[in-house]
């Protein structure tokens, strides 16, 4: 596969789709997208490739991009951050405009988008990828203050290296304990390969020390796999579930104490992975619903709340289809067809989505989970029988070229959205 993200790609996929014709005749449309991650930049390139003759803005504070997958592993010293870093020249070469602003305000009505500096940007099509955000406040105790003391780490920067440091600090003997919250949140499996890996260190470089995880659930991604590394490897590994008493219910980030229903734990480093929502332009657009999610029609990823504006992402309701890097870039494509279709005045093509979801559970050893999905009863659905995960007992072989089927696809990726 191609590392490159091509126009003539999008063309000939466009003609598979029935949209390989002439541009609009009438003046050039304008989309406009706020968040430049996978998801926003991969939608923006999407559009403009389809539909060369549009005005697409894609408005993106940062001016580098860190990405999440890959970021355990620079937790733990196996990658440095800078690895994970990228910025938007190759998204301005391909024809997008990019404005490193904040989204402030959106009317919906006016069809018309707000700056941090007070410019107006309006727009015949809207398209939100705003990530998530952290629900502050949703576990008592966890605020963005307390964020400085029990690093959550699910947003890549800053966090990422907060957490390696005070790993690195930790004296041999002490205790690291991992917060997991119930679904939804991004990236389902990373807590589990975060601790994981986080094993892996401790293992190999303060042997005395151990690993709690505690969880707000008892089923979770890839258990199996897992479960059976934990098992192999890591010892110093111990997983409470929710009908062990492993839901936290609070935390006091003085003390690094995580209170569950039935006991205290107290950490030397404390990781809480928190609930969380859309990013917060969704809920200032309007198209976050109670739940703090946005839902969306699964073919056109338009929201259910508000016309003219898509949503796509982490921050969407994607039904069975995770919240993960893969699904992001495949719904950006999906989304971007559509709208094109809807400019067009044309019906817009049904989807059909995948999603691989590879994790290192340690260095050389990787597994990985696919599905594909389909829109059907308001929600994306996974086909029957189109997914799956690795091989339960597969052999070391296939756990170390998996672990580089995973680096691989991560280098394809960052190449084809922001090369």
């Amino acid at each position: 596969m191609s590392s490159n993200f091509r126009r003539r790609d999008f063309i000939a996929a466009a003609g598979a789709l029935g949209l390989a014709r002439p541009a609009l005749a009438q003046a050039a449309a304008k989309v406009v997208v706020i968040g430049g991650g996978f998801a926003g930049t991969t939608a923006a390139r999407a559009i403009k490739a389809l539909e060369p003759g549009a005005s697409v803005t894609l408005l993106e504070p940062k001016t580098t991009f860190t990405a999440c997958p890959f970021s355990n592993e620079v937790i733990v010293g196996m990658r440095e951050l800078s690895a994970q870093q990228f910025g938007y020249d190759g998204v301005r070469k391909a024809g997008v405009e990019v404005v490193h602003e904040a989204a402030t305000a959106v009317d919906s009505e006016a069809r018309v988008a707000t700056t941090s500096s007070g410019a107006k940007l309006a727009y015949d099509r809207l398209v939100l990828a705003p990530g998530v955000a952290m629900n502050w406040g949703a576990l008592p105790g966890y605020t963005e203050a307390a964020a400085e003391k029990m690093p959550h780490a699910w947003e890549a920067g800053d966090q990422t290296t907060l957490l390696r440091n005070q790993l690195e600090a930790m004296p041999d003997g002490g205790t690291v304990v991992i917060s997991a919250p119930a679904n939804p949140y991004r990236c389902p499996p990373g807590p589990y390969e975060r601790a994981s890996l986080i094993a892996w260190y401790l293992k190999t470089n303060k042997p005395k020390s151990k690993l709690l995880l505690l969880d707000s659930k008892d089923v979770f991604s890839k258990q199996k796999l897992f479960q059976n590394a934990w098992k192999e490897f890591y010892p110093n590994l111990e997983w409470v579930s929710q009908s062990s008493g492993g839901t936290v219910v609070s935390v006091d980030p003085a003390t690094l104490t995580f209170v569950t229903d039935f006991d205290k734990h107290k950490a030397d480093v404390g990781n809480v992975i928190p609930p969380q929502k859309a990013g917060a332009i969704a809920a200032i657009a309007g198209v976050a619903d109670r739940t703090g999610w946005c839902p969306v029609d699964p073919v056109t990823f338009e929201s259910t709340l508000r016309k003219n504006i898509h949503v796509v992402g982490d921050a969407c309701i994607g039904g069975a289809m995770p919240k993960s890097a893969f699904a992001a870039n495949a719904q950006a494509k999906a989304c971007a067809a559509a709208v094109v279709s809807l400019l067009r005045g044309a019906p817009p093509p049904e989807p059909l989505l995948l999603n691989t979801c590879y994790s290192v559970a340690a260095p050389g050893y990787g597994f990985s989970v696919a599905g594909v999905y389909k829109p059907g009863k308001g929600l994306l659905l996974e086909v029957p029988g189109s997914g799956g995960t690795s091989p339960v007992d597969a052999p070391a072989s296939l756990r170390e070229a998996e672990a580089k089927l995973a680096s691989g696809w991560f280098n394809t990726i960052a190449a084809e959205v922001f090369g």
